[in-house]
């Protein structure tokens, strides 16, 4: 398959600009559950009936529905408002538990409905195969007054987020009154909003800036064919001219995306060719990742094509799965044939990044070096540098740079070769080139907050440690591999060819 970019989209860009998702704000909506998943194994057919025996190994419970965009927004490292509904039961206080674990301790917007039964769907599993799903739910509307209750909540939230989703299961959260609430207070605030479909009548969506309906969905709401690009498009414009609403996110499982907009914009993102596992849940990772990536400020299109990215990502994992943040970086460096170019940047774009990453709490090292024939004894140090810090950035020196100390015949690889090398190490997250003798500059500039430098000095010697102690970070003095020198591998070289 040929992949098809948008021209409005650059790929390298778009790497950098992942990191722009941790600490995007975004307010869920929806109906939330507990999705359960009982792993086992078969060996033989019950003696009761033509079915299988599963005997169990292990189970597994995670967030579903509005939930599972919850998960899917923490993987990425955005912040999640959320409101949603639990019953007075036992699964409601589980599935309390599980959202405070994704919000840090809060569930304060979890409106709690007596003799409401939390919705929990179970899944049995024998060799990645599903056998069977049963659910147990409650989907009447909710009472009057847990509606007033999740509307005030909303109404209090939505002023602080520029995107709020709504993910509809259909479980009574998010009835057509409620709908025509939330989405006024959404307007009256400005917000993208988006919403993951139920049902067939979209003209209750009215207001909202773009639906995200798979091809079934699509089909089923306009009643019209949605066999190839064309037919597809028509079905979207449909909904746009007759529901009252922005945009359509029309998702194609293998045949990938198709984005339609009120204003003429029309865009298809081809899928991945990758295998499909598992499509639980790939609708909730779009909206939460076009959600996170409005509320970071991409527009409309590169924010569907990461979701699309996302999506491919997940459905080739098993069970209700998310995407993290890492791993769209490196769908995006993959495609098209990118390399690990992506982690070598420019001290303007490492200073971007490095502030998102302090947004998501993320512990920042430095160390640096010239890196000339990659050994066992930069490896080790690399490692030690890692194991200190969350986020790496290697300070590399340019071939102008080594040849002032190291003299004429050095480098042996010139400063890209010896990026590239060090971008394709998973330890390291980012390479900045400096000119200058020393790193100080780029210490200056980043403020780490661990600095790493080799035993074989002390701590009043190293480069900058001064200002990184003062900024309330730390020196560390990594072990040196004895025997591992560059010199000495090049003495090595030419005493072999003697």
């Amino acid at each position: 398959m040929t992949l098809h970019t948008p021209s409005s989209v650059d790929l390298l860009d778009l790497v950098a600009r992942v990191d722009d998702l941790a600490g995007a704000n975004v307010l869920t909506v929806g109906d939330l559950m507990l999705d359960r998943f009982i792993y086992g194994h078969v060996e033989r057919i019950s003696p009761e009936g033509p079915i299988p025996v599963l005997k169990i190994d292990r189970q597994v419970s995670m967030l579903g529905g509005s939930g599972n965009v919850l998960r899917n927004l923490a993987a990425v490292g955005a912040t999640a408002q959320f409101v949603a509904v639990v019953g007075d039961d036992e699964v409601g206080r589980e599935v309390r538990k599980l959202v405070e674990a994704e919000t840090g301790g809060v569930s304060k917007d979890l409106v709690i409905e007596k003799g409401r039964q939390t919705t929990i769907k179970e899944r049995f599993v024998a060799s990645n195969q599903q056998l069977l799903r049963a659910d147990r739910e409650m989907s009447a509307p909710l009472h009057a007054e847990t509606c007033k209750a999740v509307v005030t909540k909303i109404d209090k939230a939505v002023s602080q987020v520029p995107v709020l989703i709504l993910s509809d299961y259909g479980k009574g959260v998010l009835t057509p009154d409620a709908l025509e609430k939330v989405i006024q207070v959404g307007v009256k605030a400005g917000c993208h909003i988006i919403a993951d479909p139920k049902g067939r009548d979209y003209s209750i969506y009215r207001g909202v800036s773009i639906v995200t309906p798979n091809r079934r969905e699509l089909h089923e709401a306009t009643g019209m064919s949605v066999d190839g690009d064309n037919a597809v498009i028509a079905a979207c414009r449909y909904l746009i001219d007759t529901c009252g609403i922005k945009g359509v996110l029309a998702t194609r499982s293998e045949e990938g995306m198709t984005l339609v907009t009120d204003d003429g914009l029309v865009e298809h993102l081809d899928a991945e060719a990758r295998e499909v596992f598992d499509v639980s849940g790939a609708g909730d990772t779009v909206v939460a990742v076009l959600g996170a990536a409005l509320a970071a400020g991409l527009d409309l299109t590169r924010a569907a094509f990461l979701a699309n990215v996302a999506a491919g990502i997940v459905v080739g994992k098993t069970g209700t799965a998310v995407a993290y943040g890492s791993e769209i970086r490196q769908a995006l460096l993959a495609r098209n044939g990118l390399s690990t170019q992506g982690k070598i940047a420019e001290l303007e774009t490492v200073l971007h990044r490095v502030g998102q990453w302090r947004k998501a709490g993320y512990k920042i090292g430095f160390t640096n070096g010239s890196f000339d024939l990659l050994h066992p004894g930069h490896i080790s140090s690399l490692q030690q540098s890692k194991s200190a810090c969350d986020r790496l950035i290697v300070g590399l020196n340019t071939d102008a740079s080594v040849k002032r100390y190291k003299g004429e015949t050095r480098p042996i690889q010139n400063e890209m070769a010896r990026a590239t090398v060090l971008a394709a190490l998973e330890i390291v997250d980012q390479v900045v080139l400096f000119d200058e003798d020393t790193p100080l500059s780029l210490i200056k500039a980043i403020l780490p907050d661990v600095l790493v430098k080799g035993a074989d000095y002390t701590i009043d010697q190293v480069i900058g440690g001064d200002i990184v102690i003062k900024n309330g970070g730390k020196v560390i003095l990594a072990n040196i591999e004895d025997g591992f020198s560059t010199t000495n591998t090049v003495a090595r070289i030419h005493k072999s060819k003697l």
